[in-house]
Formats: C-alpha cells, structure tokens, sequence
C-alpha cells in the first residue's frame, strides 16, 4: 500500500495540471449532469414493519386522495369575522384559487376554530394534493402563494401556510455557517502553518472536492430519495474531514522538504505516509456511514451512504488534488512564511531538526503527562462521564414546525391553528381500518365511538370509507382523531400506544377486521422506535470494526479496546449535551432554540457513525507515533512522550478546525441542523481531550502491558503498517541512548512542524 501510494502521490505532483484539470471537469460535468437529470431531494422514507406504514399503505391503495402532498392556508381576522364582509370575499376567492392549481382535488373548505378566549377568529382551509412532493411543480408553493393574494391583501386577514408542501418547497434560509466555518479554518490553519500558501491548499483542496461531492449528491437525488439535510450534513462533514485530511499529508509534506528531501519525492513519501492514515480513518467513516443500512429504515440508511459519498470525495481529494497542488506551488509551500505567526521550519546541526526551544516547549506538556498520569485520567474520566447522564433519558422523536423559527410562515400558521383548535390539532392521527367483506359502516362508527371516548382525543371527524367498486380497492375506512397534546409530546407517544395496544382491539373484537394508527406524528413516533431498537446493533458493528481495525494496525488489545471505549464515552458525552440543551432545554437560547423537543431519531446514529470514523484520525495519528517509538527503545514511558509532542499540533489543529467548522452550523435555524453542529463539534472537541491527556496518561499507566497481544492472534492478523507521524525522531532512531529516563532533560529532538 505504500508503496501505491508513493507512486500515487508523485504522479500526481509531476502531472499536476492534467490532474487539476481533470478534477476541474469532473466537478463541471457532474453539475451539467444534475441540471439535466433535474433530482430534488425530499423526506419522503418508509418504515417497514411499522403500523404507521400499514396505515400509509392502506391509505395509499384505498384512499388515494388523502395520501398525497398537503398544505393548509390559515386565516386569522384582525377586525371582523372570516364569513362576513370583505374577509369573506377575500377567504372566498382564495379558496376559489387553490381548487383551480395543478394536482389540487377537490375543492377546499373553510373549517373555523371553536370560540374561545382570543378576540381574533381564526379558520383554515385544507389543500389536498394527488401526488408527493415529487410529483407536483417545482413552483407547486409559489402558486399556492399566489393563489392566496387576495386574502394576504386583505387589510383585515392575516394569512400563514403549513403541511407537508410548504415544508419541502419553502425550508427556512440555511444561513452562512459554511462561510462562518470556512473562515474560522482559514484563521486556525495560517497560525497552524504561518503561511498563506501553505494554508490555501487544503482549503482549496476541501472547496474543490466540496464540490464534487454535493454536486454527485444532487445527481444521485434524480434516482433515488435523499433526504434534504443530506447537502447540508455533507457540507459540515465534506469541510471539516477535508481539510483534516489534506492537513495530514501537507504537514508531513512541510517537514520532508525541511529535512532536504526533493519535492517529488517529499510528496509521495507524504502520501505514502500520512496518506494511509487518511486512508484507514476515511475508510472507517464510510463503512461506519454504510452501516447505517442496518438501521432498518432505507432513509436513513440513504442519508448516510449520501455522507459517506462526501467522505469518499474528500479522501480521494487528499490524495489525489492535493498532491498536485503541492507539486503546482513547489517549494513555496515552505518559504512564504508569516513572520512571527506559526511554525517555520528550521534546520538545525542536527539532522535539520526544530530548535530546542520549540521542542522543548511542547515535550514539557507530554512529560507531565506521563509523570502524573491519574492527574489528568481522573478528572478527564468524571467530566465525560458526568456529561453524559442526561444521554440516559434521551427521547427520540422529529421535530415539527412547531420547531420551526417564529418568522417562518410553518410556524405561524402552527401557532395560529395551536391557538384556535388546541396543540393536538397540528398533529391529526389516521386510523385506517381494514374492513371484512360484510358492510362494515357499523365497525367503523364503533371505532369512531371509542376514539370520540378517549382520554386524551378532543375530536374526530366522521369515518370516510373507501369504494370498493373501483379499481385495486378493497372495502376500507378512515378515521380521524385529534389528539389533545402536541404532536412531539410524550402525552401523545402514550396516547398513541394505548390506542394501539388497548382501545382498537377492543373496539374490533370478533369483527375480523383490523385498525392502524397512522399519520406523520405516529410516523415520527414509530420511526423513534424503530432506531432505538437497532442502536445497540448498530454500536456493536461499528465498536466491532473500530476494535478490528485497532489491533490490525496497532498489535495491542488494551490499546483498541481503551481506543474503542473512550470513543463510545466521547459519542456518550455527545448525546448527553445535546440532550440536555435540546429536550431539557438547558442554555438552549443561547443558540437560538425557544422550546425544548426531542432529539430527531436518525442524529444519534448520524453521530455515532461520524464520530467513530473521525476519532480515528487522532487515536491512529498518536499511537502510530508511540508504537513505533516502544518497538525501537521498548520503554513505553518514553514511547508516550515521543508520541504526544509528535502529534500534539496537528492533533490540536485538526480538532480546532473541525470544532469551528461544525460549531458555525449551530447558527443554521434548522434544529436538525443545529443538532449535527452542536453533537459534532463537541464530540470533536472531547475527542481532542482523551487523545491529547486521557489516552496518553492511560497508556503511560498500562506501561508493556499496553501492547500486549496473544501469540495466536498475532499471527492470524492481517498486517497493515500506518506511518502517520510527521517524522521520525533522528535523536530516537540512531540513539545509543535509547532508554533515557523520562524526568530528566533529554527529549526528543525532533517534531512535525
């Protein structure tokens, strides 16, 4: 492998613009390919085995009118009432308009909220549409706006639009978090490097292959349904692991041309190098991402093979565009350099190493570490371990547009019908009922009864029955009920299960005949479910793999396994902020969330996977350094200090670049968004902590024992050797010495610039 990728890397450089060029037409066809392919990305998604899918199924086959795209216009008078006057003209001829638009059926009616202790009277109309999302015109909610004009003009209306189309054709704006985050990268990276040069490449080298892979993203949406989170999350994963990526390999670059190497040369060794370890963690992200398959639910299982096609892009990118643009800039890469900012590179009288000082500085950190080792594990294991308690009460569920930011139309009108008709009215329950040969009208009216009885329904509307007479149908009923909690409440989750469980087979006994519970709200509920349930799978595959991969490389059980464990802790911490903040709403304004909601049910799978992969970066980049310290001097103390001050940069400026990158989609007014931003960068951020204090002070603890590994085992692994450090330690490699004590003055004489 390495030696592939050396001849990978110096190919490139010497033919570095047919290899520019190449990506530059790559990314121009895909987007020419996108346009033409016309694919639009939706949230449509299926949950096989669900009752909610039963009822979806039943409704599609048997009521096909009320299985499509909906929308609602709501009206809220400000003077006078909806039916009399001007605002009954106004309500009229909106209403007249809606009936006439492309893939409407039926004609819409005003339903008016009951009196109640609010002056304005409030009413809706119900837009029903025969298609999904997919199937009606890209402009399907800018006609409905248009439709509607006349009660937006109206003096004394005011007038807001809900349901499932305004959600798909009007999202709220995304923001800037990917300029906020590319700034603060761009900062973080000419400190890391001290040059403007140096510090484009891996910009570029994320930019350009941020391209391709959104731009595959869309293509791939023409074929098949990707939900509409997946650019954005590809975005927040597709900077972050690219620029990391392409930092690796440019830092090991820097300090090969600062020990005189030629500059071909210096690439390749540089891909061959650092280029495996971005190989083995890009790997371990996108089968992670695959893995998500296992879940169950094909949306989420097509939401991550979306990110791990970014992941894919990015890690191609830094080993193919990347060594091109180093070959393109030449020794530049270590000339311009800022004065006073950042690292230069310096030759030294011995072997063109850093100066004393500067090594000297950042070994100073490392034996510390290893000189108190419970000093650092303890307090880094109880913090952890204490973020992570609320992770225990995590409720999984989706958000609604209840969610949704106060200025958005989605939110006002929730908050208008949730004023008028009660919080249970924007999450309406469908119960289908599968009816037996004989006229069932008195099985459905003894469902309606029972629904009608129920603590917790404030209303149902009249069954609907289907017509058996027509093509593919069988004899069928609908049932809708409102519930009287909000659609994301645990009031709901339970009324929802005791209907299910209680009330309908009661309702049905002897009948034959059988009742789902569905709609979007117990879609969400189900799909909550369905992922809890396959989470412990899931975690086992990928701490499997993870484990697997560890003692490939490393040949040590403790260490993958203490690897494999602080990472899981690191993903636990994570769930816990995000629980705390998002569904206990602990110091949830400050990022601009007014009201607590339950954690979207596919994130911490999205996380998990992500964070898993990710963490690799630094636990490979620390202990390749450390294993290949022990193998020469076999003093593990040493070992641990030569790969702490080793890795210890680029360890800091990978996580700082990361945390910013993820961080600065916190500002997206998505919660969904908002989740990904908040998990990740903290996750990125305590990983930082257990490989730069936790995992050092647990190695120096573990002492020979730490790379122990049966003999049989040994021998039935396969081999894969992973050089990620920035370079060998000259002092280290030829040192009679080899055994210096640890406490005394002697450190290691070189360091990864």
């Amino acid at each position: 492998m390495a030696r592939l990728l050396d001849r990978l890397g110096r190919r490139a450089a010497r033919l570095h613009w047919l290899v520019v060029v190449l990506w530059v037409v790559a990314i121009a066809g895909v987007f020419v390919a996108s346009k033409a392919a016309d694919g639009a990305y939706n949230d449509s998604f299926t949950i096989p085995g669900a009752q909610s899918q039963e009822a979806a199924d039943l409704l599609e086959r048997d009521f096909p009118e009320l299985s499509g795209v909906t929308a609602s216009v709501v009206f809220e008078s400000t003077s006078g009432t909806l039916t009399s006057g001007e605002n009954k003209r106004a309500v009229d001829r909106t209403i007249a308009n809606t009936a006439k638009l492309d893939g409407v059926v039926g004609t819409p009616t005003l339903t008016l909220a009951p009196s109640g202790e609010f002056e304005n009277e409030i009413g809706f109309a119900r837009v029903q549409y025969s298609g999904q999302i997919q199937d009606l015109p890209k402009d399907a909610f800018t006609q409905l706006e248009r439709a509607a004009a006349p009660a937006a003009r109206a003096p004394n209306l005011e007038v807001s639009f809900g349901g499932e189309l305004v959600d798909f054709d009007n999202p709220p704006p995304a923001g800037n978090a990917d300029e906020i985050g590319l700034f603060f990268a761009v900062v973080i990276l000419v400190f890391a490097l001290g040059s403007v040069l140096a510090m484009g490449l891996p910009v570029s080298t994320a930019l350009l292959g941020l391209g391709l892979g959104i731009g595959s993203l869309s293509l791939l949406s023409a074929f098949t349904d990707i939900g509409t989170v997946a650019p954005t999350l590809g975005t927040m994963i597709g900077l972050g692991v690219g620029i990391d990526y392409s930092l690796f390999v440019l830092m090991r670059h820097r300090n090969n041309l600062a020990d005189g190497m030629e500059m071909h040369a210096s690439i390749g060794r540089a891909v061959a190098t650092a280029g495996q370890a971005v190989l083995l963690a890009g790997t371990t992200v996108i089968i992670a991402l695959c893995g998500l398959f296992l879940s169950g639910i094909p949306y989420v299982g097509r939401l991550g093979f979306s990110a791990a096609l970014v992941v894919l892009v990015m890690m191609i990118a830094a080993l193919t565009l990347l060594p091109a643009l180093m070959g393109l800039v030449g020794r530049g890469v270590v000339r311009w350099h800022i004065p006073g900012i950042g690292p230069k590179p310096q030759r030294t009288t011995t072997d063109h190493g850093l100066g004393a000082t500067e090594v000297h500085g950042r070994t100073r950190y490392a034996k510390l570490v290893v000189r108190r080792p419970w000093l650092f594990a303890v307090p880094i294991l109880l913090v952890l371990a204490t973020l992570a308690i609320p992770a225990r009460d995590i409720r999984l569920g989706e958000t609604d547009d209840g969610s949704a930011p106060r200025s958005s139309t989605q939110r006002v009108a929730y908050d208008t019908l949730a004023k008028g008709f009660g919080p249970g009215f924007n999450g309406p329950l469908l119960v289908a009922i599968q009816l037996p040969g004989r006229d069932g009208r008195a099985i459905a009216g003894d469902v309606s009864s029972a629904l009608s009885s129920k603590d917790g329904i404030t209303q149902t509307l009249p069954p609907e029955f289907s017509d058996p007479a027509r093509p593919n149908r069988s004899k069928a009923a609908v049932v809708v009920a409102f519930p009287a909690t909000s659609p994301d409440s645990k009031s709901t989750e339970h009324l929802i299960a005791t209907l299910r469980d209680t009330t309908l087979p009661e309702a049905l006994h002897g009948t034959g005949a059988q009742a789902y519970v569905g709609g979007l709200t117990a879609e969400f509920i189900d799909l909550g479910h369905k992922i809890q349930d396959g989470l412990p799978v899931f975690i086992v595959f990928v701490m499997g793999l993870s484990l697997l991969l560890m003692l490939v490389v490393f040949r040590s059980v403790l260490a993958g396994a203490t690897a494999s464990l602080l990472n899981l802790l690191s993903v636990a911490a994570a769930y816990g902020v995000i629980t705390a903040v998002f569904q206990q709403n602990i110091g949830a304004s400050i990022i601009g969330v007014d009201q607590s909601m339950p954690i979207v049910s596919f994130v911490p799978l999205m996380l998990f996977a992500i964070l898993f992969g990710l963490s690799m970066d630094y636990q490979v980049f620390f202990l390749s350094g450390v294993r290949e310290e022990y193998s020469r001097s076999a003093d593990s103390r040493r070992a641990v200090i030569f790969g702490l001050a080793g890795s210890a940069r680029v360890i800091t400026s990978a996580a700082l670049i990361m945390f910013t990158v993820f961080a600065s989609f916190i500002v997206n007014p998505t919660p969904v968004v908002k989740m990904f931003g908040l998990g990740l960068a903290i996750a990125v951020l305590f990983d930082a902590v257990i490989v730069l204090g936790l995992m050092p002070a647990l190695m120096t603890v573990y002492g020979r024992a730490g790379w122990w590994i049966p003999r049989w085992l040994d021998r039935v692994l396969p081999r894969l050797e992973i050089d990620s450090r920035s370079r060998r330690s000259p002092s280290l490699a030829g040192d009679p010495r080899g055994g210096t004590d640890v406490a005394g003055d002697d450190v290691p004489e070189r360091e990864p610039v």
